[in-house]
């Protein structure tokens, strides 16, 4: 396919928003009053282009999201997170306890956000560029990944590093038919908490070392299976339900690496992810779908704040950021399917009115490799977050 503007977007490194700064969770965690509030919206217009054919818009309060903390005594709290899409859809996006058991190590259980690249944990709209989160972050990870949990969260301050280990229940393959499929992966399967069931115990993971400054890597990890209505009730003797119940759940074992650097309004931030996915031609044969048996993406983000050391709150901040994406990195047993090969640029800016409150507007060159051209679209958009 076309990719003209892919030199433009890897030699313009033009953004720069603060890459450092505390999701609402983080800030409802460090708060020391009783009761604290937060939240984020966002507000987009989005527009197709083509000099062909005429294309509605569309205006969406796309989510507005309310967050709530609550501290019982000096180690044990309660964040919750009551999400609104596109007004008339209501999601709990967390609701987890959290236990300081000493510095270095706390108790975490509750819904929770799966640790894995960097938009699903920090995914207010003042903290990444773009009017919508990078489509990587929608169909490999897939932001907001949620699951009910336990584990252990922490940081060790001599090592500077953060780290994060949970066991949780997995994404649903198959309920009644095939949920899985090609164009986005696992994302349909997403549970969120919502009468989730339990078939395998999956265990996600993360490090992050912020040792050098300005800069912050991650390492994340996530293995097991996917969950079925299929093991419901079955009878361990009957061979034939059995097979059936495991041609209807495939393996995952995702990993991630991301990088932030930030220095004096220059940043850089990338992404890589990697899954390998067993089990899907029996899955496929079995459920009639198309899942591919590994998928691979990554992304480069570059850019300044232009108004850097101008002594005020505003930033502007024009970005560029070119992702690649295939959900049918690999396959068993079918065809690949080439428009599931992503490639993407956007270009845009933001203003930032203050740290928490955004003007975004940007262009988006989306195609794939079933395609000579790119699909052009705007966005505009306005972010909120407290």
């Amino acid at each position: 396919m076309n990719r003209r503007f892919l030199l433009i977007g890897l030699l313009s490194f033009i953004s720069g928003l603060p890459v450092f700064a505390q999701n609402t969770s983080e800030k409802l965690l460090a708060s020391e009053e009783k009761l604290s509030i937060g939240g984020y919206a966002q507000i987009d217009y989005n527009q197709p282009l083509s000099s062909d054919t005429k294309n509605n818009g569309t205006l969406d309060v796309h989510r507005l999201v309310m967050m709530f903390g609550y501290r019982f005594n000096d180690r044990t709290q309660f964040v919750t997170e009551i999400e609104y899409e596109h007004v008339k859809e209501v999601f709990v996006e967390q609701a987890f306890l959290n236990y300081r058991i000493a510095n270095w190590v706390n108790f975490r259980g509750g819904l929770l956000l799966i640790p894995m690249g960097i938009t699903n944990e920090y995914h207010e709209p003042a903290t990444f560029n773009g009017v919508e989160r990078p489509n990587l972050d929608n169909k490999i990870i897939p932001t907001t990944w949620r699951e009910i949990g336990a584990g252990f969260t922490g940081q060790l301050i001599g090592l500077d590093l953060k780290y994060q280990v949970y066991v949780v229940n997995g994404f649903k393959s198959y309920d009644g038919e095939g949920i899985l499929r090609g164009s986005d992966a696992f994302r349909k399967g997403r549970q969120k908490g919502a009468e989730s069931i339990l078939t395998h115990p999956n265990l996600a993971a993360k490090v992050n070392y912020y040792g050098i400054p300005g800069l912050n890597l991650g390492l994340s990890g996530y293995f097991g299976k996917t969950q079925s209505s299929l093991y419901a009730n079955l009878d361990e003797t009957d061979t034939q339900a059995e097979m059936r119940a495991d041609s209807s759940v495939v393996g995952l074992n995702l990993i991630g690496v991301d990088a932030r650097y930030n220095h004096n309004g220059w940043q850089f931030k990338g992404q890589l992810n990697y899954g390998s996915i067993s089990n899907t031609d029996q899955y496929n044969q079995f459920t009639g779908k198309d899942l591919g048996s590994a998928v691979f993406g990554y992304y480069l983000e570059a850019g300044y704040n232009v108004l850097q050391g101008k002594g005020s709150d505003l930033q502007l901040v024009p970005f560029v950021r070119y992702e690649n994406y295939n959900t049918h990195q690999k396959v068993e047993g079918i065809s690949e399917n080439p428009s599931y090969n992503r490639d993407e640029i956007t270009i845009g800016a933001g203003l930032w009115l203050a740290s928490g409150a955004v003007l975004k507007a940007d262009m988006q060159f989306l195609g794939n490799d079933a395609m000579d051209d790119y699909n052009k679209q705007l966005n505009l958009g306005i972010g909120i977050m407290f």
